[in-house]
């Protein structure tokens, strides 16, 4: 499957362009593909009109139909895991076990996306329903809520900032760390790789790496953190009262049934939850064909149109379709995601080549932005010097 598809002009079916295909002794990723970095020709108003005016309403019924579904999955695979794996005859558990990882990890992923939408108003029509839920389902999968909602507001507040984005930052030339170079092989890729995968999420939540930098220490469990303002401290400290309850649940079942047990039943699930939301959110954002602003260039709708959908297959509906309607989402983040399909389609014809949605198989996406993804800087024959594009070594 070519890598990278466009709308075509009378949107009626999608093509893969013939150039999408990266060489590999070039030093920058063909212009042709490139997400345009002008200022578009339409207005997010525009965008607005374009979307059935059904796609804004956010219904309680339904989207705890949809949590109550995940909720129904989940247990049942917990049950036939810790009834019937323990059961099978050796070899087998230890091709069960991980499969049964894999698959209650993903519907776990599931519920984070709706938490995730709650943090963005857009689970229902009440702002306070929308916190209790978020808050319980963050916790039990170890996100701080309301942190994690402040300071992913200002992502979406500053996409593609060089100076103000809140995650997945381009290096410059001159700041690659000195190790960097002794990965830059197959080996050190996939080594980069796997532990961005597990690591990533954790460091960024207790240490705000890969994060802007600030006078001093960030974290999200400080709700002195620079990160927050006074008007948000005391939610920070009520989310961390959520986790210290989560962490409290977590040591009695482990106690109660061992630590072997929990891990095989949910510890190692809540790591897949991590890597997938990591591969989801990095996948967004680290593409050589999307274009990131100095302050010269940054504005607000340029930047939420810098970002890029992709296709998991059969995972985009059991991810409540967070992978194939981002770019919608970053322009009306409040548009529940069992309309954003819907939503997202209306505004194809307008977003023209700002749309783009990424078809690649998922290990290879992920090794090519490890490739091709080390810093950014502006293209040398261009007048915009306030435009980087990633670069590969």
């Amino acid at each position: 499957m070519g890598a990278y598809q466009r709308i075509s002009s009378d949107r009626s079916t999608s093509t893969t362009s013939d150039h999408a295909k990266f060489d590999e002794k070039q030093t920058t990723y063909p212009k042709s593909k490139r997400v345009p970095s002008e200022k578009p020709p339409f207005t997010l108003a525009t965008l607005k009109k374009a979307i059935p005016e059904h796609c804004f309403h956010r219904s309680l019924l339904r989207s705890f139909s949809y949590l109550a579904y995940d909720l129904s999955v989940c247990c049942t695979l917990f049950y036939l895991a810790k009834t019937y794996i323990p059961t099978l005859p050796s070899p087998l558990p230890y091709l069960a076990w991980p499969l049964y990882w894999f698959i209650q990890g993903a519907f776990m992923t599931g519920i984070w996306v709706i938490g995730h939408e709650c943090g963005h108003h857009a689970f229902s029509e009440y702002q306070w329903v929308d916190n209790i839920v978020g808050l319980i389902l963050h916790s039990a999968l170890m996100t701080p809520f309301f942190a994690w909602k402040y300071s992913h507001r200002r992502h979406h507040s500053n996409t593609g900032s060089l100076s103000h984005d809140e995650v997945y930052l381009p290096r410059f030339k001159d700041n690659i760390p000195w190790y960097s170079k002794h990965l830059n092989n197959p080996v050190g890729r996939v080594i980069r790789i796997v532990s961005m995968l597990f690591l990533a999420f954790p460091l960024y939540l207790l240490f705000n790496a890969s994060s802007q930098k600030h006078d001093r220490f960030a974290n999200h469990y400080d709700p002195y953190s620079p990160i927050f303002n006074d008007s948000e401290r005391l939610q920070v400290v009520i989310s961390d009262a959520g986790i210290f309850t989560a962490l409290y649940v977590f040591y009695s079942v482990s106690k109660a049934h061992g630590f072997a047990w929990f891990f095989c039943t949910y510890l190692a699930p809540l790591l897949v939850v991590f890597a997938i939301f990591i591969i989801i959110t990095y996948l967004h954002h680290t593409n050589p064909t999307l274009p990131h602003y100095d302050n010269s260039e940054w504005e607000w709708f340029r930047g939420a149109l810098s970002t890029i959908d992709l296709d998991f297959g059969w995972l985009n509906t059991v991810l409540h379709h967070v992978t194939n309607t981002h770019i919608c989402h970053h322009l009306i983040s409040t548009i529940p995601h069992y309309h954003a399909l819907e939503a997202t389609e209306a505004i194809k014809p307008i977003l023209g080549d700002y749309y783009q949605i990424d078809s690649t198989p998922i290990h290879k996406m992920l090794y090519r932005a490890a490739k091709e993804c080390i810093y950014a800087e502006p293209d040398q024959d261009s007048k915009d010097k306030g435009v980087y594009w990633y670069r590969p070594y």
